[in-house]
């Protein structure tokens, strides 16, 4: 199932988004930091046309990589509002895996006059909404050995970067774990390899450490979906529960053997939230749901009242 492909102006350049048509309301789908609008194919498939999901290739990523810095989540968020104008939805709901459901949160955290749509509903995938740094191996954020690895990349060509990181990690290996060290190395390599740029690369890591979009939480009027997996080592479930507690109605829902891709591992989870909060907008009264697991996947539902 292919999509239509757009070219979104925004500062700098061209944004390029994906969009699988349909007949029901718009959602916004934002990939994570390593990945683009492709990785929503599967939930794109499963939602067979029941919606039109819009999904770019965030800035410095995918088909955008042309486009220049800064890649924080303000310049996301700000690309997101051109997304949204140049579709012209009234209504739509957002979905974010990781790193984009972030850039949903710091949309939300946006002025009023600068957001065109107040989305009825919200998802958010194995994502946080800040203190990344003091939980699992994002830890790794606040350590030293970061720095060194974003010096050395804004420092030495891509090929040098590449025949440095083994023995960069040798060294972290001794220093933080070989767990925690192969973790970060992944992360970093995998960074490099999905975008041409190097600013991308250098531009992410600081970025994260020092996002917060907390106190955005309790504004927040969506109906809104949290899914975490209890084997999530970057975003561990932790950073879900604090979402929920905070966010007005929120429901959790934790998959305990799930890891972090959970578009990948558990995407007819990620398709029914999704399904669930067009049909509150349409209906009052909606049908009940049933979740769909991966064999032998048990999950839990967590939910709080406004």
């Amino acid at each position: 199932m292919r999509p239509e492909l757009l070219d979104v102006q925004v500062t700098g350049g061209v944004l390029r988004v994906a969009r699988w048509p349909g007949d029901g309301p718009v959602a916004i789908a934002a990939h994570g930091i390593t990945g683009n609008a492709y990785t929503w194919m599967e939930v794109a498939r499963q939602l067979a046309g029941a919606v039109t999901l819009v999904a770019p290739d965030l800035r410095g990523r995918g088909e955008s990589w042309t486009l220049p810095g800064p890649y924080g989540m303000d310049a996301h968020a700000a690309d997101l509002v051109a997304v949204l104008d140049a579709v012209g939805a009234d209504h739509a709901v957002f979905a974010g895996h990781s790193m984009g459901g972030m850039v949903a949160l710091a949309y939300l955290g946006l002025p009023a006059a600068q957001r065109p749509v107040e989305p009825h509903g919200l998802i958010l995938v194995a994502t946080a909404a800040g203190r990344l740094a003091e939980r699992g191996v994002a830890r790794l954020l606040a350590s030293p050995a970061t720095d060194m690895l974003c010096g050395l990349a804004a420092l030495a060509p891509q090929r040098a970067i590449r025949l440095l990181t083994k023995p960069v990690c040798a060294m972290l290996d001794l220093q933080l774990g070989s767990c925690a060290r192969s973790t970060l190395a992944t992360l970093f390599t995998t960074a490099l390899a999905a975008t041409t740029s190097l600013d991308t690369a250098i531009g992410f890591l600081p970025g994260m450490r020092s996002y917060d979009q907390t106190s955005t939480l309790a504004s927040i009027r969506a109906q809104t979906i949290i899914l975490s997996g209890g084997a999530d080592l970057l975003t561990p479930p932790s950073h879900a529960r604090d979402l929920a507690a905070a966010i007005p109605g929120a429901t959790h829902l934790h998959l305990p053997t799930a890891g972090h891709m959970l578009l990948q591992e558990a995407a007819d989870v990620v398709t029914d939230a999704i399904s669930r909060t067009i049909a509150t907008r349409i209906s009052a009264d909606p049908l009940p749901t049933a979740l769909v697991h991966p064999p032998g996947q048990r999950y839990s539902v967590h939910a709080r009242t406004a």
